[in-house]
């Protein structure tokens, strides 16, 4: 059998991610420059065999795989699905107000000074839940117990499936804020990974219920990628 690895796909850069506003449920598209990057990430990636593929079912999360698959030279033969349980978290009233707000105000809910003091301090990703909620006016953001739950089952359902199976590579377009928790389920003395770039590839490998952490926030492939499209 072989091993399962998890190549876990931040979505490429958005108009919100560039205009620097939150984007939990809210959604927006690539940007032409969002696209172009993640076009290099599919050609970096397009000799990896994967057996199949996921995205959360948010629509930047759908047009990254899409655009990943298309450059593949396998991508249509792919098998491909949407799982909501991998999707970011959700902000609640804060979700697409400009990041200014979220970060400005989960930092006094939680007694320190601004965001580069709350990070300083290294809060948990449960204060953070906790204080997403107390901000939250409208009672849309999910509790705690409510992510963790929904998170680990989407990517280990995914893992488990792929091992039953045989083993090989599943590729998994998902965010941010998402993969950086997963790592925190994995690895608890992990710092919050907040600075994931856009179409960087995370890997992780999955063995008997148990993943170990390959790499973080690689960027390689875009770089191939570009490499191989320049050459053309």
């Amino acid at each position: 059998m072989k091993p399962t690895t998890l190549y876990i796909i931040r979505h490429g850069k958005t108009m919100f991610n560039t205009i620097g506003r939150t984007q939990g449920w809210s959604d927006t598209p690539l940007t032409k420059e969002g696209e172009e990057i993640i076009r290099y990430l599919g050609l970096g990636l397009k000799d990896t065999v994967f057996q199949e593929a996921y995205s959360s079912d948010s629509g930047r999360a759908m047009q990254t795989a899409r655009i990943i698959l298309q450059e593949h030279e396998n991508g249509a033969a792919i098998p491909y699905g949407t799982d909501s349980r991998i999707r970011e978290w959700c902000f609640g009233s804060l979700d697409g107000g400009y990041d200014g707000e979220l970060w400005g105000v989960v930092p006094r809910i939680l007694a320190f000074k601004d965001y580069e003091d709350m990070m300083t301090n290294r809060i948990s990703y449960k204060d953070l839940a906790d204080a997403i909620i107390a901000a939250d006016t409208a009672n849309w953001a999910e509790p705690y117990d409510k992510i963790r739950e929904r998170v680990w089952s989407g990517f280990e359902d995914i893992a488990h499936h792929r091992e039953k199976n045989g083993g090989g590579n599943v590729m998994i377009v998902s965010h941010g804020l998402t993969i950086s928790f997963l790592l925190s389920l994995i690895d608890n003395r992990l710092p919050m990974q907040i600075g994931l770039e856009n179409g960087s590839v995370t890997k992780l490998t999955y063995e008997n219920g148990s993943f170990t952490i390959d790499t973080v926030n690689d960027t390689h492939f875009i770089d191939n990628g570009r490499g191989i499209a320049s050459a053309h």
